[in-house]
């Protein structure tokens, strides 16, 4: 499609940052900003329904153009990107015929998207790449998926001999946080059943995600002069890291792939006086998330026997669940997914998010959403790039899903094209 890199490389212009410290929704205005282009595109296209709500989410339909009975699918992509990495002043490069090797990222800070430590860049020799400058994440997360959505609708409304059902869509905010499914209109939205274009690389087929929850410790310290403090000072930082070695050290992210869950220190700030811990919990099986929920209570009541009742103390919270159990039900839309991606010569990649999107919540809220591929690699850091021919069999993907759709009813669950 020829508008799907030129529509991405516009969206990731535009900072979209959310912010997990907010109190409001969207948890930052600007996301806003990309939320009105949104709506006029979609506007632009003679889309019904178009609504950009008081929460953030934008909201369309296209409406059925056959007689058939199908059901009605939708198709949605988060606008906000992670808060881990600066989103502002994106500058994409684009690197065309990747020839293979090393690829400069910012020669005056000697940055480089290396093969050594990215060893899937091999696999785009000949293809063209975009990456970040080094300074920012690039924000295929999922701006990616957006872009693939827009440009089928384009197509979709300058073909209209390409008979479909009616086709739902919605674009969230506070995805990144976990907030994205918060203010979802489901039964506005009007599908029996959606997909979230939020994936990875080319492939990436998930209808499993990780049980999730986070932990915030907070260890309080005791604060006296340091050259009369024996005895009485309490250092909160080294009581910090006494905890962080209670926890199996190889249960990490660095350490942990396919269906091993983790726990993951994803940032800490404190003084002598106070440290604060902020740990995301992950298991696909739902009795190992509350295994790890009560080792990380286990560690602070051990180490409150030793120092003293009250210096650590820690709040957990559910995030999300593995929609597995929402989605089997309904296994048919999967199996569509994956005979499409086959149709248009893309090798199905099956395997569980090691992560959540918000069709998890979505899937429990009623509305069944197994999660696309959007194509890009290395989310939430300087390091991400996307090749472009992924955008592009992205949005073949999405209209070969949308032409092919057949009844939940029909036993063979074939596609009709």
């Amino acid at each position: 499609m020829p508008n799907v890199v030129e529509r991405f490389l516009q969206y990731v212009r535009i900072d979209t940052r959310s912010n997990e410290d907010s109190t409001t929704v969207p948890s930052t205005l600007n996301q806003l900003d990309l939320a009105r282009i949104l709506r006029d595109e979609l506007k632009a296209l003679s889309l019904t329904d178009v609504l950009l709500d008081d929460k953030g989410y934008v909201y369309a339909t296209l409406p059925a153009n056959t007689d058939q009975k199908v059901p009605a699918i939708g198709f949605i992509a988060h606008m906000d990107t992670s808060p881990d990495m600066s989103g502002s002043n994106v500058k994409p490069q684009i690197i065309e015929n990747y020839p293979g090797g090393d690829i400069v990222l910012n020669s005056e800070q000697h940055l480089n998207l290396s093969v050594e430590a990215f060893p899937e860049l091999q696999q785009y020799i000949g293809k063209t790449l975009i990456t970040t400058d080094g300074t920012t994440l690039l924000g295929a997360d999922d701006k990616a998926g957006i872009a693939e959505i827009m440009t089928a609708l384009e197509y979709l409304a300058q073909h209209p001999e390409i008979p479909h059902g009616k086709i739902s869509i919605g674009f969230t905010p506070d995805e990144e946080i976990g907030r994205g499914a918060d203010h979802f209109d489901i039964e506005g939205f009007g599908a029996d059943f959606a997909y979230t274009v939020d994936g990875g690389p080319i492939g990436e087929l998930e209808y499993e995600n990780f049980n999730a929850a986070k932990a915030v410790v907070t260890v309080h310290g005791r604060n006296v002069h340091p050259g009369r403090s024996k005895g009485k000072m309490i250092n909160s930082t080294l009581l910090a890291s006494e905890f962080i070695a209670l926890l199996p050290a190889h249960e990490t992210p660095t350490y942990t792939e396919g269906y091993e869950g983790f726990y993951h220190l994803n940032g800490m700030h404190g003084d002598v006086e106070e440290t604060v811990l902020h740990y995301i919990l992950r298991d696909f099986d739902s009795e190992g998330l509350e295994k790890r929920k009560k080792t990380v209570q286990d560690a602070s009541q051990q180490l409150n026997k030793k120092y003293g009742a009250e210096i650590f103390t820690v709040e957990i919270k559910d995030q999300y669940r593995n929609m597995r159990e929402k989605i089997e039900p309904v296994m048919h839309i999967v199996e569509t997914a994956k005979q499409a991606m086959e149709e248009v010569g893309i090798q199905p990649d099956v395997k569980p998010i090691r992560g959540g999107t918000d069709g998890a919540r979505l899937s429990f809220m009623g509305l069944p959403t197994p999660n696309l591929f959007a194509g890009g690699h290395n989310a939430h850091g300087k390091y991400e790039f996307i090749p472009t021919f992924a955008l592009e069999k992205g949005v073949e993907l999405l209209l070969k899903i949308i032409s092919g759709v057949v009844p939940p009813h029909n036993p063979k669950n074939t596609l009709r094209l």
